[in-house]
């Protein structure tokens, strides 16, 4: 009897299993991109059509876990990539835990360390745990129809989801750069839509990529730089996004003021709309490659 109780229970939780696993997968008909709420910190969560998923940034602390359980199935333990766009602390404070917490396939980071212990608890764990490195730089093409290898290529292969590097540039020497000025920085691509992540860049490499790709940086979504810090987000490159939607990562009441005045008068001026995830909670988009629905 005691057996026939435990076969009965186990085929119950295996087609619980099943059902949300259905459930998961059909609503894979959209790209999704979610702006993780984490407090005063960036973390981002892609995942393309096909389940293939990427996190950018971990917020400040482990609190990006609790955000993530709420974006994931709860039986999915693994994320293919997770980009480190800079290694300051609020940025990569969550992600010794996400390392730890889950199977991670690669890393990309920006070429430029930190000598805080978070940064080295992080090296130290991708190392013990033989995850795959990458250095970013302008170029590569993180396909997430295949999250097998980062290519440089010239042609998309037919895949119309891809994550691009527009910096760091491969022949500058970043070394001696501040952490923010040498922020990765991404566009995603789904067909027609696309989203810019911008780390903490500061208004100089902002004028270097609107001299550098102008129209290409034109997004539907611009995640503001340094959470909407007045060391960002210039008229100029605000001009040449002009997105949209501007997504500002914030802690409620954060000492540092962000986002500051300054650049919520220039949204208003330009008539974008800001979204908050102090205010919002975590703000998620997906995107049909046609449209963006805001949920």
């Amino acid at each position: 009897m005691k057996n026939t109780k435990l076969y009965i229970l186990s085929f119950f939780f295996c087609v619980n299993v099943f059902i949300w696993y259905g459930v998961f997968v059909e609503e894979r008909n959209f790209v999704t991109v979610a702006f993780l709420d984490v407090g005063q910190g960036d973390a981002i969560f892609i995942e393309s059509l096909d389940g293939k998923q990427i996190l950018i940034d971990g917020g400040a602390n482990s609190q990006v876990l609790q955000q993530l359980a709420k974006v994931m199935p709860f039986y999915d333990r693994s994320i293919d990539m997770v980009i480190l766009t800079h290694p300051d602390q609020d940025h990569i404070g969550g992600l010794p835990a996400v390392l730890e917490s889950y199977t991670v396939d690669f890393v990309m980071e920006s070429g430029v360390g930190s000598d805080n212990g978070t940064y080295e608890e992080f090296e130290n764990i991708i190392q013990k745990k033989q995850i795959q490195k990458i250095t970013a730089q302008q170029g590569q093409k993180i396909f997430l129809c295949n999250l097998r290898e980062v290519r440089l290529p010239e042609e998309p292969h037919g895949c119309e989801s891809y994550l691009e590097v527009l910096f760091p540039v491969g022949d500058l020497d970043i070394s001696e750069f501040e952490p923010n000025t040498a922020s990765v920085v991404l566009k995603l691509t789904h067909g027609e839509n696309s989203f810019l992540f911008t780390g903490d860049s500061p208004r100089s490499i902002e004028k270097y990529l609107v001299e550098s790709l102008g129209d290409y940086i034109d997004v539907d979504v611009l995640k503001l730089g340094h959470h909407g810090s007045k060391t960002s987000t210039s008229d100029l490159f605000l001009g040449f996004t002009s997105p949209e939607y501007t997504i500002a990562s914030v802690g409620e009441n954060n000492s540092y003021g962000h986002p500051h005045q300054e650049i919520l008068d220039l949204l208003r001026q330009f008539e974008i709309p800001l979204l908050r995830t102090d205010k919002e909670g975590t703000i998620i988009f997906k995107s049909d490659g046609r449209s963006l629905l805001l949920e």
